[in-house]
């Protein structure tokens, strides 16, 4: 018996690895992204700053987290068995769910996940022991405390810190513009100091206060003389930025780097050590167990658990280096860390969420909000306020999402919240307050535009809502994973923990395929970082061109897939075709309004010239698209309910102008992708011709139907059929003209074209 359970601490310490890699990708969008959304320095800098700043995070903190001893269940009414299956059970959930927001690029909240999943099963393994009929009622199993403070503790920090946040950057904004150089002399030595103080704050009160190197004397010498540290450090900080500015040095890169450093450290310490809490206390549990002469597991009493533990230094250590390696090489971190800089960048550009019904309402209420408030604001205060927020003379750094002013206040006003909440004891979300404090200073900066905002704001409520699904999820899966090792014992334990580890590893491939796939979307990034016409129109001719290649290769597959369905009775190419014809609508919707954008990037007269070929091109993509969806959903429901195929002569009739179809089809998109244009008129003949053959064939059919030849339904079919494929005929004649104006006079398009076919 006694190998069994210590093979679950190995799976423990296995889970812990893998944890701590995930938590650190989930994590990093924290205290990174502000350095990184303004460029504050070169990538391999912030990362290392941060990595420093994790390592001595990890190895400067106490190592345990008592929640996973004592905090959410009372281990004296617990067994040694049933102890190590709920922190199996926490384990394997906490992987898959973490994972799964990291593979999405949706940050979480790894302290909430971690109560709720111990909420879960412990609540799970309660409710067993309340059926044993043992006289005792939830509370006594349970500290649910904790858990009712931290969600209020949850839901006033998202308000307080959106509040905060704008508040602090619009003054800031106001104080300094967009274009800040000028206008430093004095300020900066006194916002420095305010910035660097307000960091050695909250080091103070989240950070190196609850570091194990911390004794209590030193504490409470801390805690009676704060007014005292703050203000020598304002003095002496104010000072030396000051100092720095005369020196040349950018005060303000100081102030990101040094914030990120700092929230690294307290992340590392209070946050994402806490991975290794629950492993730690089964590490822990199966040692009093086996001092005590490994008796039976299901009687045995862990009221050992209630006692906390310090950590050897040696875990700290590892959990250190795994951190800092995650930090560096995960991709996961990366994808995490796009989502909170995209929503909170400074310009229009790539929207990774679409538009809610929920984002627009919001934003129509914001707008009449805002138009209140110009009415009631005098005239000249609106004049003098719109010449502080002038984006004429902005200054940002190369490729950066926002500028080193925002950057800032993100950071300090962050670390001061933080700080605020913990010396109050309130179990605040640092996700929750970092991600707020972003959104709610880039709506200060006026970077949500009319044409953005809904956008923005959606990605804002799917990132809340997944923050609350988090804990609702996490709670469910522990429970339903706890009962079924309570009833499945050591087996069913040790399958869902080899479960977990496959569906991470699942993940993880299928990330890689995810990425592989969106690498297309360098091109349009390249667009909007390019500044002279010339790179302009290069990239954007490039990047219509590989959009307009993958929509028709992508109408000509499922128009394949319907046309066989029909002729071959096969439904399930019917319903392959029908659940990706579906998906791609929202795909199409999002690269007509990358495209749009990426026009507006262009000369004003090039703009002028080119626009209505444009528009016109694309409205034919969208109108062949619609053709094969209303083809799918007519073919779909005659084929699915088994209804009279069509008749063998109509569909060899039929097959020789599909497959001309299909073939001109990709032939056009074979030209579209290697710059061809100016080859395309050889097509318009073909296009027309096809429109000929299937209006023949539509009127044979007609009157096949009214002397009453071919069974109704089928007759219907298939003119429906021949109708939307006359009509793809027609919008790609449309099309090849239009998109061959648009792309007519570049004369690279037309070397590179000589060059793939030599």
């Amino acid at each position: 018996m006694e190998w069994i359970y210590f093979s679950f601490v190995i799976f423990l310490v296995v889970l812990a690895i893998s944890d701590l890699w995930v938590g650190v990708s989930n994590d990093a969008v924290n205290f990174m992204n502000s350095a990184l959304g303004a460029k504050a320095a070169k990538f391999r800098t912030i990362v290392i700053v941060a990595a420093v700043g994790v390592f001595c995070g990890a190895v400067m903190s106490d190592g345990m987290m008592d929640i996973a001893r004592h905090g959410v269940f009372r281990p004296e009414q617990f067994s040694f068995r049933e102890v190590m299956f709920i922190f199996l059970a926490v384990m394997a959930t906490d992987i898959i769910l973490l994972d799964t927001f990291n593979s999405l690029g949706m940050p979480t909240s790894t302290t909430v996940s971690m109560v709720f999943e111990l909420l879960g099963a412990s609540f799970a393994f309660s409710l067993i022991k309340m059926g044993n009929n043992s006289g005792l009622g939830i509370s006594d199993y349970m500290n649910t405390s904790q858990a009712l403070s931290m969600i209020i503790a949850i839901f006033a920090s998202v308000a307080i810190a959106f509040i905060v946040g704008f508040a602090v950057q619009y003054i800031a904004r106001i104080i300094f513009t967009f274009h800040y150089s000028p206008k430093l002399k004095w300020k900066i030595g006194i916002f420095g100091g305010i910035a660097t103080t307000s960091i050695v704050y909250f080091m103070l009160f989240k950070g190196i206060k609850h570091m194990a190197f911390m004794t209590p004397e030193i504490v409470n010498w801390i805690d009676e003389h704060t007014l005292a540290i703050l203000g020598i450090c304002f003095a002496v900080t104010t000072a030396i930025m000051q100092l720095l500015y005369f020196c040349k040095v950018n005060v303000f890169k100081v102030i990101v780097l040094l914030g990120t450093f700092s929230l690294a450290t307290a992340f590392a310490g209070n946050d994402l050590i806490n991975f290794i809490g629950v492993p730690l206390s089964g590490i822990s549990s199966f040692a009093d167990w086996k001092a005590a002469g490994a008796p039976e597991p299901g009687t045995y009493i862990m009221d050992s658990l209630n006692e906390s533990a310090s950590t050897p230094f040696i875990y700290l250590f590892f959990a250190g280096t795994i951190m800092v390696l995650a930090l560096a090489t995960s991709k996961k971190a990366q994808n995490v860390s796009k989502t909170e800089i995209n929503l909170a960048k400074q310009e229009e550009g790539e929207e990774r969420f679409g538009s809610s019904k929920a984002a627009r309402s919001i934003v129509r209420f914001g707008n009449k909000l805002g138009t209140f408030f110009v009415t009631v604001t005098p005239q000249p205060v609106i004049n003098w306020v719109n010449t502080r927020f002038d984006k004429t003379l902005v200054e940002v750094e190369d490729g950066a999402a926002y500028d080193l002013v925002r950057a800032s206040v993100n950071l300090v006003m962050a670390s001061l919240l933080i700080a605020l909440g913990t010396s109050f004891k309130l179990p605040l979300s640092t996700t929750y307050v970092t991600f707020m404090i972003a959104m709610s200073s880039s709506l200060a900066d006026r970077a949500w535009s009319r044409e953005s905002a809904v956008f923005r704001v959606t990605g804002v409520l799917s990132v809340i809502g997944g923050w609350f699904i988090t804990a609702g999820v996490a709670f469910i899966s522990t429970f339903i994973i706890a009962l079924l090792m309570h009833w499945g014992g050591m087996v069913a334990a040790a399958i869902i923990v080899v479960t977990g580890l496959a569906v991470m590893i699942h993940s993880n491939i299928k990330f890689k395929e995810k990425e592989t796939s969106e690498s297309g979307d360098e091109n349009f990034r390249a667009v909007l970082k390019a500044e002279d016409n010339k790179t302009v129109w290069k990239n954007i001719s490039k990047y219509i061109s590989m959009n307009e290649t993958q929509i028709l290769r992508t109408i000509s597959e499922n128009y394949r897939y319907i046309t066989d369905g029909v002729l071959d009775d096969n439904v399930k190419l019917l319903r392959k075709s029908d659940t990706y014809l579906r998906e791609i609508k929202d795909k199409m919707k999002n690269i007509r309004r990358k495209e749009t954008i990426c026009i507006r990037k262009m000369d004003q007269e090039t703009a002028m010239t080119r626009s209505a070929w444009f528009f016109s091109s694309f409205n034919d993509l969208e109108q062949m698209y619609y053709s094969v969806r209303r083809m799918c959903e007519p073919a779909l429901e005659h084929i699915d309910n088994n209804f009279t195929p069509l008749p063998e002569s109509y569909a060899e009739d039929f097959r020789k102008e599909r497959d001309l179809l299909d073939s001109t089809l990709k032939e056009v998109a074979l030209a579209c992708e290697v710059f061809g244009y100016e080859h395309m008129r050889v097509f318009e003949d073909k296009f027309k011709q096809l429109q000929s053959d299937f209006s023949e064939k539509r009127k044979a059919l007609t009157k096949d139907i009214q002397a009453d030849k071919i069974n109704i339904n089928t007759a219907y079919l298939y003119l429906n059929i021949l109708q939307e494929s006359e009509t793809m005929a027609i919008h790609m004649k449309q099309f090849i003209r239009s998109s061959r104006k648009f792309q007519e006079p570049s004369k690279l398009q037309q070397d590179v074209f000589q060059q793939t076919n030599s």
